[in-house]
């Protein structure tokens, strides 16, 4: 096999580490840090509600675009250049953002900061890997899951106190510090590794490829805010995608060169990570998308309320991936993966029985939970997808892994919203019927003197409290969802094997 994507031993790996997990960090906050900004974001560009959503679109299609294209760059052009330049990308298109004086330049800073953090996540997963020996692969990944899965938790909330108590621009600019002091890190510290002059690019392969994830993330992202197939651009999205993949599927199984190895699915570790990290991604990311309106509709809380809340879920997750780290040496990865989706499925069950009236304290065990589900499944899931890989597959194999996190994650949440929109409605429908001078709630003086049915002011209090009601069936629906995702997980156990390592000649 051609070792050109190895990497000689870092001088420093504690330090390169850092840096590479620092600026792993810079990308996974920035896919949620904007969206709590979106209100103020508009205002400032004079933007409709589906017009600024492009904010968060464009960065999310063009990182699914250009994440499969890292195993290719880094051996064309040596892994340390292609890091490096992500890393400054990533810094420039931040002060870009932040300067942005219409929508269409903000967009277009976005799609740049997108298209360089696409690299950032599996190239630094690749690094950490090639970096350590396989016995301390499984700590070293559990430090590396902290900077890729805990932005998102903390995303929202840090974006939410910088657009709250200082600007909504300084969400960009706060990347400008951090990332440079990656930059230092990573120039210093990250060793190159071998290139490949003559590798080419498989033109086709990527261009469908490109065609195929783009349509469907933009048709997962838009789909729910249109009418999804009563839209005729979600249809048209819809047939690009099936049309694209199709072709880089059959390409990919007939030519020499592909620009992605279908060899590696025919790895059985692997190809269950994949399977793994779908799940992870269909059932981690929507109660992050989903907790803060319904605190902020239902119960009324404010953001900083909000912030707080969320928080125990990061704190779950750090705890947890260390505990992985240690423990899946002991324990093995198939009792800690199921462990972990065990978690996610008692949360979210306990979640589906929630009323308008829930309490702080089950929101913080709950999120508690699903962090520590979220963090414990992480670490161990790389034991299973990675040691069965030559070290020249890692950056593509990762590569891979994390856009097929990233398409699940994005199907989870176009589900879930479009599961609560609808579920919502038809309880609407339902509880409306109710509503009449016969029915018994409205014999009791204290309810018929605040629900007067005679009255604008009754009427307007009736409405309200039954589309909270509708809108606490449609949550909880979302949350048994999500519970029995959780549960389909657990059969898939039983594949879990103990991972063999290749033979010294392979290595």
């Amino acid at each position: 096999m051609n070792d050109a994507g190895i990497a000689t031993p870092a001088k420093h790996p504690a330090l390169c580490s850092a840096a590479v997990i620092l600026a792993t960090i810079l990308y996974s906050i920035d896919w949620t840090i904007a969206a709590v900004a979106l209100p103020h974001m508009r205002g400032t560009f004079s933007a409709t509600q589906d017009q600024i959503s492009w904010v968060i679109t464009s960065y999310i299609v063009a990182s699914a675009v250009m994440m499969p294209t890292a195993g290719y760059l880094s051996g064309r052009f040596g892994r340390k250049r292609v890091f490096v330049a992500a890393v400054a990308g990533f810094v420039g298109a931040s002060m870009l953002c932040g300067a942005a004086d219409s929508l269409a330049a903000e967009v277009l800073a976005r799609v740049l900061q997108g298209m360089s953090g696409a690299f950032l996540v599996p190239l630094s997963q690749a690094i950490i890997l090639d970096t350590y020996p396989p016995e301390k692969h499984t700590m070293m990944m559990g430090y590396w899951g902290v900077g890729s899965v805990f932005g998102p938790v903390v995303g929202p909330t840090l974006g939410g106190y910088l657009t709250e108590y200082i600007d909504w621009r300084w969400i960009f600019y706060i990347n400008v510090p951090i990332g440079l002091l990656a930059l230092v890190g990573v120039l210093a510290f990250l060793p190159e590794t071998r290139r490949e002059p003559g590798k080419r690019l498989d033109a086709f392969g990527f261009l469908t490829l490109a065609l195929g994830i783009g349509a469907l993330q933009m048709m997962l992202d838009r789909g729910e805010r249109h009418d999804w197939f009563g839209s005729a651009e979600i249809a048209l999205e819809a047939v690009l995608a099936a049309l694209g993949l199709y072709l880089f599927a059959v390409h990919s199984l007939t030519t020499r060169s592909p620009f992605l190895d279908p060899r590696l699915l025919a790895v059985r570790g692997f190809a269950l990570g994949v399977a793994f990290v779908f799940l992870y991604g269909v059932i981690t990311v929507p109660p992050m998308v989903l907790m803060p309106p319904f605190m902020q509709d239902l119960r009324g809380m404010p953001v900083e309320t909000i912030g707080l809340l969320q928080s125990p879920r990061g704190v779950g997750l750090v705890v947890s991936m260390f505990a992985g780290g240690a423990l899946t040496h002991v324990l093995g990865a198939r009792a800690l993966i199921g462990f972990g989706f065990a978690c996610l499925a008692v949360a979210a069950l306990e979640m589906s029985t929630w009323n308008l009236d829930v309490g702080t304290w089950p929101i913080v065990w709950t999120g508690f939970l699903q962090g520590v589900g979220a963090g414990v499944i992480w670490v161990p899931l790389q034991s299973v997808a990675f040691p069965s890989l030559a070290p020249a597959q890692r950056t593509e194999a990762a590569a891979v892994l994390n856009l097929v996190r990233s398409v699940g994650s994005s199907i989870g949440v176009s589900v879930a919203l479009t599961m609560l929109t609808r579920t919502a409605t038809g309880a609407r429908s339902m509880l409306v019927e109710h509503v009449t001078p016969y029915h018994e709630v409205f014999r009791h003086a204290d309810v018929a003197r605040t629900w007067d049915l005679g009255t604008l002011a009754g009427l307007a209090q009736i409405q309200r409290q039954v589309e909270l009601q509708a809108a606490m069936i449609g949550y909880a629906a979302d949350f048994r969802l999500l519970a029995f995702c959780a549960l389909a997980a657990l059969p898939l156990l039983l594949l879990i094997r103990r991972p063999q390592s290749l033979p010294q000649a392979a290595r």
